[in-house]
């Protein structure tokens, strides 16, 4: 079983770089790939749709033909953005990939009051977490325990250094 960690940079110049690391179990604690993906062309940002910039920067990012077999994927950002449902970034990727997605954020979007704040590490401030395909309590736990001694979780940390291009060293898509 696989479990994919995915993160998109879209850097002033246009274009957005997509970034994915792969373990072999949910709490990363060895990565055992890395794909790094450049796409010219992403749609322009609208604001509360960031979906529609997203989701496709995901979906053609790097190595997502296996991604119906894998165990979990993980985003950085919200599953759904309110108590309602309103289906966020990480919703639509579970719908279109049909796996438990769980979605990270760094900071706390006003509507999300029913994401779990999950502290790691020594860090005061929390993690936001929701999640699709599996339950809140299973998300958080997991996160809480994924390798790393930081506030971020290493993969989470890894994907975002991959898609701004701060490592060099990842397999180019």
């Amino acid at each position: 079983m696989r479990y994919g960690a995915v993160d998109v940079y879209y850097p002033p110049s246009g274009g957005a770089r997509a970034a994915l690391v792969v373990a072999t179990e949910p709490m990363f604690a060895a990565v055992v790939h890395e794909r790094v993906a450049w796409l010219a062309h992403v749609a322009p940002y609208e604001p509360g749709s960031f979906f529609r910039r997203e989701l496709p920067a995901k979906e053609r990012g790097p190595s997502w033909t296996v991604r119906k077999t894998w165990g979990l994927l993980i985003v950085d950002g919200y599953v759904d953005l309110d108590p309602a449902g309103r289906p966020g970034l990480g919703a639509r990727l579970h719908e279109e990939a049909g796996i438990p997605v769980i979605g990270v954020a760094k900071t706390a979007f006003r509507s999300a009051t029913h994401a779990a704040a999950v502290r790691r590490g020594v860090a005061t401030r929390p993690l936001y977490v929701t999640a699709a395909g599996l339950s809140i309590e299973q998300a958080a736990s997991l996160v809480a325990a994924m390798a790393g001694p930081h506030r971020l979780p290493d993969a989470l940390r890894r994907v975002d250094r991959l898609s701004r291009g701060d490592d060099q060293m990842a397999a180019a898509g």
